[in-house]
């Protein structure tokens, strides 16, 4: 069976979204309180759990944030800012990588290839696991929310792991 992409997911949320009357200038969104819980804490695992601390705030503020589609604004917000940041911080770690990589030649396996082909299998992990959280609410409108939901952590998770990486070869 075909299914469609987690990332078509959202598109369809976004549009569902859009046409309520509740549109994305309406969600008061600040990253800071997750980087901010972020900054205080000392172990990757007490980091993790900041996760979604600005969506929730969000969803307190917000007229309307405790809804379907608030909830899914909000996800979404912090989304979007985990992908940025993951984007962002691959670039700088495959870099790192391929320097490496340049420097020692002779080594058995690429870093560059191996951070290449686990980002690829990740998509393909996040995009599955997202599925199934959508998939378990049985075609119910928290579906939308669950999926945003998911690939908020999934995102953000990926993006520690690979922040994790700046210290390559160190």
């Amino acid at each position: 069976m075909i299914r469609n992409s987690v990332l078509t997911i959202v598109g369809l949320c976004a549009l569902a979204f859009g046409a309520t009357p509740m549109s994305a200038q309406d969600l008061v969104f600040d990253i800071g309180p997750t980087v901010e819980c972020m900054a205080a804490q000392d172990t990757d695992w007490a980091r993790e759990a900041c996760v979604g601390r600005a969506a929730s705030v969000c969803m307190e503020l917000t007229d309307g944030g405790t809804t379907t589609v608030g909830m899914g604004g909000c996800l979404d917000r912090e989304r979007a800012y985990w992908d940025g940041r993951l984007n962002a911080s691959f670039i700088t770690v495959k870099a790192q990588a391929a320097h490496l990589d340049a420097q020692d030649a002779g080594a058995a396996a690429s870093r560059t290839d191996a951070l290449v082909r686990m980002q690829r299998a990740w998509i393909v992990y996040r995009d599955e696991r997202c599925f199934f959280e959508r998939a378990k609410w049985g075609g119910g409108t928290g579906g939308g929310p669950a999926t945003l939901g998911c690939l908020m952590v999934e995102t953000a998770r990926q993006t520690l792991l690979i922040e994790r990486g700046a210290a390559l070869g160190d």
